[in-house]
């Protein structure tokens, strides 16, 4: 393969990495936070979430097509890799877990993105019409923010097997 390909795919995949990880931490840290100190908990907070949400959504899904083509590229390259679930070395048991892990991540944003994040959308509609009440939006507000705190557990769990592929 083409020093250049695995060259460009490691690029890509770091890109990506930063890109997915880096908005699901900012809604973590930054965002929930932020938004709740400065308007509250109302229909505004809903709706600049929502905002935020639909405009990561598309780069979280375009990180993690990239995420797994350049993956499979560099595992394709890799003097560690021995086959498809062969796992006679570290560096495959790492990379075994590593993509458990990538795929909860992955499992987790599809589920926000085509089932919470449209009834959160629908549902803070409604609130700002003064036709829904809060107890159902909260609770998918709060499952909202405790499964993006999951994806920051699973990030760490990626990034750490990660470090103990390339160290081996």
């Amino acid at each position: 393969m083409s020093d250049w390909l695995v060259v460009v795919s490691y690029f890509l995949h770091f890109v990506a990495t930063v890109v997915w990880v880096g908005g699901i931490l900012l809604m973590v840290v930054v965002g929930y936070p932020g938004l709740r100190r400065a308007l509250g908990v109302g229909p505004q907070t809903g709706a600049a979430i929502a905002e935020l949400q639909r405009r990561l959504a598309p780069l979280y899904l375009l990180s993690l097509i990239t995420l797994g083509l350049t993956g499979l590229i560099q595992m394709s390259v890799n003097s560690n890799y021995e086959g498809l679930l062969v796992f006679g070395n570290i560096w495959s048991v790492a990379i075994l877990l590593k993509h458990i892990a990538f795929l909860l991540m992955s499992a987790i944003t599809a589920y926000s993105i085509w089932s919470l994040s449209p009834a959160l959308n629908r549902l803070t509609l409604l609130e700002a019409k003064g036709k829904a009440g809060g107890g159902e939006l909260n609770t998918l507000r709060h499952r909202e923010e405790r499964l993006n705190q999951l994806n920051v557990a699973c990030a760490l769990i990626v990034l750490l097997f990660t470090a103990i592929a390339r160290s081996v």
